[in-house]
């Protein structure tokens, strides 16, 4: 079941790379960011089966079943968020016909990725005597979900021109930075089998770790819209109040829409 869930994850990743680079889909920062998805899930997923068939799992120095559910619960988040933003973004755009399939077809196969991949976490999960990793568990996915949200914003803050001219809204990318860093190391401690080594319980620095991150999201999530759509800072509260949006340029995503997609997120 494992060999064939990885068969269809490799089938399913290459597709939606190939039928998405044959658009032209890197040539924008969300489009890059698709197919930086798809082809790193597809070299993860082909490093594991190469490891599972020489049968090297116990080479390692951490737990392979750990590591495996690890993998799979942020590849599925990874072509979840892919399969959300991937089609947002760009088959509006599209009217010649042949690109908008191709284009269609590529959201399928990361779809069809996202459920091979929960499948996987779900059938590792299912095996008896099995240990359930971190990232299995609603804390492990709510700090995984984190990060990879965590990771779309940085996406978006790629134009620096959003939040230089601000301090409170560089305040706000400090935030996601510092966030992104703390649940990062909250996983890494798990993966690691470090989380009884700290001086201090994990269970109570995961809730020191969780207060923190909500008092810092909070200012973020006061901040950021004040200063981005305020107009006696010059900001432009209508999306139609900025000219770019109306450009039918499918490679960019204009000011305005990257402003929003921050303030949610």
């Amino acid at each position: 079941m494992g060999c064939c869930l990885r068969q269809l994850q490799l089938f399913s990743t290459c597709m939606a790379f190939s039928l998405g680079a044959s658009v032209g889909t890197w040539k924008g920062a969300i489009g890059n960011w698709s197919m930086f998805i798809w082809c790193f899930c597809f070299v993860l997923t082909l490093l594991i089966l190469i490891v599972e068939l020489c049968g090297l799992e116990g080479h390692f120095p951490f737990s392979w079943d750990n590591f495996l559910i690890t993998c799979n619960c942020y590849s599925a988040l990874l072509c979840l968020s892919a399969s959300i933003i991937y089609p947002i973004i760009y088959i509006q755009f599209f009217s010649n016909s042949h690109d908008w399939d191709r284009t269609i077809i590529s959201t399928a196969f990361s779809c069809i990725a996202f459920v091979a991949y929960a499948m996987d976490v779900t059938w590792t999960r299912a095996q008896p005597n099995m240990i359930t990793g971190y990232m299995a568990t609603v804390p492990g996915l709510l700090k995984g979900l984190e990060t990879v949200v965590a990771c779309v914003i940085f996406v978006f803050l790629s134009n620096t021109s959003l939040y230089l001219h601000q301090p409170a809204l560089e305040w706000c990318v400090a935030v996601y930075s510092i966030c992104f860093v703390l649940s990062s190391v909250a996983i890494l401690l798990n993966l690691g089998k470090c989380d009884s080594r700290p001086s201090i319980p994990f269970s109570v620095f995961q809730v020191v770790l969780t207060l923190l991150s909500v008092l810092l999201y909070t200012t973020a999530l006061l901040l950021w819209p004040l200063y981005q759509f305020n107009e006696e800072l010059g900001r432009q509260l209508q999306r139609s109040s900025d000219v770019n949006c109306s450009s039918r340029i499918p490679t960019s995503v204009c000011i305005w829409d990257q402003q929003l997609a921050v303030k949610p997120s």
